[in-house]
């Protein structure tokens, strides 16, 4: 409604992006966030938060509800029925909660250094989640309670990344690397494995991690769990080993602040020349 009481600008919009599409990465989500918060910005509907001297700023609680609620019909468009999920952790950054539509932001959620790996297996959605749904008809009694363990690791693990920011202490690492697994059991059980998900679990473990998939399964992407004290030489070693197997790998960070307005000498020579070239 914002957008009808205003003469709208006409503008140009450049998009640069590392995020890979079609891998289960939330890559439409982000690019629906990005371009509803510039949208907003240049049409006066919400502030524009940079002040002189500053390189990055957040818009307002409100600010964030309006840009979320414009994502999800930019994520509507592309994907149909979306859970809303991508557009709000874009949105909001963190860490949330999804349960029965229902979408909970978590408080004070810890920074988790991650491997990211693409295992380039193409999979359907769609398909994997009417696989799952024909084997809980097929076999109520024991897929139930599968999904009533993997609801427990979520709330365990909701738990334990509550707790970390307040007791830093090594001891949870172990914990979350032991869900990381327990969970990755449990997905194969329901289905949603592949053998590609297989072998990035199992050349991790070679090198002391631990990982799992994220997304939809069937192949995607996986995330590596690093600790702080993880030997920097163990990681590479590890990226060296799943790049062998066609696989690509970054380094990244879980738990990032969401949708941000960066100024252009904040940017660094690699985004300002992409752009630039666009």
């Amino acid at each position: 409604v914002c957008l009808c009481f205003r003469d709208v600008p006409s503008v140009d919009i450049l998009v640069w992006s590392e995020l890979p599409t079609g891998a289960g990465l939330g890559s439409s989500a982000a690019y629906a966030v990005c371009v509803a918060a510039a949208l907003l910005t240049v049409c006066g509907a919400i502030s524009c938060p940079l002040k002189e001297g500053e390189s990055t700023a957040r818009w307002t609680e409100e600010e964030l509800t309006l840009i979320n609620s414009w994502a999800f019909q930019g994520e509507r468009v592309i994907h149909g029925n979306p859970s809303g999920v991508d557009n709000a952790v874009g949105t909001w950054g963190g860490a949330l909660r999804y349960q029965s539509g229902k979408i909970t932001p978590l408080k004070r959620v810890p920074m988790l250094r991650i491997l990211l790996t693409n295992t380039k297996v193409p999979r359907s959605t769609k398909v994997l989640v009417a696989g799952v749904k024909q084997k809980i008809l097929k076999f109520p009694a024991i897929m139930n309670p599968v999904l009533d363990s993997i609801d427990a690791i979520s709330q365990e693990c909701q738990s334990v990344l509550e707790a970390m920011p307040a007791n830093p202490s090594p001891e949870y690492y172990p914990v979350l690397e032991e869900l990381f697994d327990i969970n990755q059991h449990h997905l194969n059980v329901i289905g949603v494995g592949h053998p590609s998900l297989d072998r990035l679990c199992r050349v991790t473990a070679s090198h002391g991690l631990h990982s799992k998939l994220t997304g939809a399964g069937g192949g995607g992407c996986g995330i590596t769990l690093l600790r702080p004290d993880t030997s920097p030489l163990a990681v590479e070693a590890a990226k060296r080993d799943l790049c062998a197997c066609g696989f690509e790998c970054w380094e990244t960070n879980i738990g990032a602040p969401g949708v941000t307005l960066h100024s252009s000498s904040s940017l660094n020579a690699e985004v300002l020349h992409a752009l630039s070239e666009s």
